[in-house]
């Protein structure tokens, strides 16, 4: 990813306050940024209305909407939010407000230039997704010991996948985390299989999805 200098303007699908249904912060307030636009089309994706669309905000209004909500954990999320040059500096400009930042990026552009201080969550797409060729897999290498890896599993196959990109990569001593496909693969399911591996990798069960049933699905 090139940054463009100067970039102030991004355009956005929705900011929101919820509970982080995600990551180790999971069961927090966190106040959303969910930008538009993605390069990828995950089989499963639930946000497909992030593809387009949206309206424009100024890094400026993004951080006056920040501070009014009284939330310090904050995630930009997607789509992509990588695409967007304007997202390295509302990352910056957030930490600098003294904001906890979660930066969730698809896997498939390049870390460099975040804002060391953000916390990435980095979402490693699997076979299932259909998306698993688009990795870029230099990243993990860019990764900080607080920096988070995600696997979205849709059945045994992308499990026996993961398990290989894992060693493969040296991931065992990276904070892992471990996501049931939302109405494809039982959460019961794959905590048996983490158990019965003795993998070193934490259940992500979408906690929002399960929290707020069919009424706010973020």
């Amino acid at each position: 990813m090139t940054v463009k200098e100067g970039a102030t303007r991004l355009l956005v699908s929705e900011t929101f306050v919820s509970i982080q249904g995600e990551s180790s912060f999971a069961g927090l307030p966190c106040f959303f940024v969910r930008l538009s636009g993605c390069n990828l089309r995950c089989s499963y994706c639930d946000t497909r209305y992030a593809y387009s669309g949206g309206y424009e905000m100024e890094i400026d209004e993004v951080l006056a909407a920040v501070r009014a909500s009284g939330i310090g954990l904050v995630e930009v999320t997607g789509g992509e939010p990588l695409l967007q040059s304007a997202t390295f500096p509302l990352v910056r400009r957030l930490c600098e407000e003294g904001c906890r930042v979660l930066v969730e990026t698809n896997g498939s552009v390049d870390l460099g230039g975040v804002d060391s201080r953000a916390v990435i969550i980095l979402d490693l797409k699997t076979p299932g997704s259909g998306m698993s060729e688009r990795m870029l897999y230099e990243n993990i290498e860019r990764l900080k010991p607080s920096d988070e890896i995600k696997f979205v599993i849709t059945g045994r196959a992308d499990y026996e996948w993961m398990k290989g990109v894992v060693q493969r990569y040296d991931l065992a001593r990276r904070n892992l985390l471990l996501s049931p496909a939302f109405g494809l693969l039982p959460a019961e399911e794959l905590a048996c299989w983490i158990i019965e591996d003795r993998l070193n990798a934490r259940l992500n069960i979408q906690l929002h999805k399960h929290v707020f049933r069919g009424s706010v699905l973020r």
